[in-house]
């Protein structure tokens, strides 16, 4: 196996491994979230819209980073230094 198969490979792989993680760590997170939430919105329902705005926030919070996990998988696919380097190393 050449360096650029190996480089390419483990690009999609270290990928897949990120956006898997990223949301798999994600939705458990907001899961998690929304049933606390509707357990305390259950206690105590006077304070609704307070336990709403709360939990609005935090899902906000939790979601960045399945964004952040998406954005470092693009740039692993897409703008891989060391690809150029191979790239550059295996026209010599």
């Amino acid at each position: 196996m050449d360096a650029i198969t190996f480089i390419g490979g483990m690009s999609v792989f270290a990928a897949g491994l990120c956006i898997a993680l990223g949301g798999l760590g994600s939705g458990i997170g907001e899961g998690n979230a929304a049933a606390q939430g509707l357990r305390a919105m259950a206690q105590q329902p006077d304070e609704a819209g307070t336990i709403t705005r709360t939990l609005f926030v935090s899902m906000a919070m939790i979601e960045s980073t399945a964004i952040y996990s998406f954005v470092i998988t693009v740039l692993i696919l897409y703008f891989n230094p060391f690809w150029n380097y191979a790239v550059e190393a295996a026209a010599k």
